[in-house]
């Protein structure tokens, strides 16, 4: 270990030197150890806690599943955007059935009536499948 070696002969000049000017080879001997540490410690992986090396996800993994986190995000962000546009459609449909239903009476029900029930019955469906998740 070459780095080791070489602290190990600053420290025995940083000794030498600490008994001529003690204050200066102190605060130089402090510094001296601190970038010593640094650099040791840049020169380590950054590690996980909790998870010893074996298990330590691959930089691939994690690119992978930052990857899926995204599609799975844009994919519900999707699902928002047609629930949204579905509902404003089952509200205008809602509100076309009350119409025509206000033009009927009790002895005449309209086909497209009929049709727009069918056409509603449908799209709430789907809305609540949507709502689950499940496309």
């Amino acid at each position: 270990m070459l780095g080791g070696a070489r602290i190990i002969v600053l420290l025995s000049t940083l000794l030498e030197v600490i008994v001529r000017f003690k204050a200066l080879a102190l605060m130089v001997s402090l510094f001296l150890l601190t970038a010593a540490l640094l650099g040791a410690s840049l020169q380590e992986p950054p590690q996980q806690p909790g998870l010893p090396p074996a298990q330590r996800p691959a930089p691939e993994d994690q690119e992978r599943a930052k990857l899926e986190k995204d599609m799975a995000k844009k994919r519900n962000q999707a699902r928002q955007a047609e629930l949204k546009r579905d509902t404003e459609k089952l509200l205008r449909l809602s509100s076309e059935l009350k119409q025509y239903v206000d033009k009927t009476n009790e002895n005449v029900l309209s086909l497209e009536v009929l049709k727009k029930a069918e056409e509603i019955e449908k799209l709430a469906h789907s809305v609540k499948g949507k709502m689950k998740g499940s496309n």
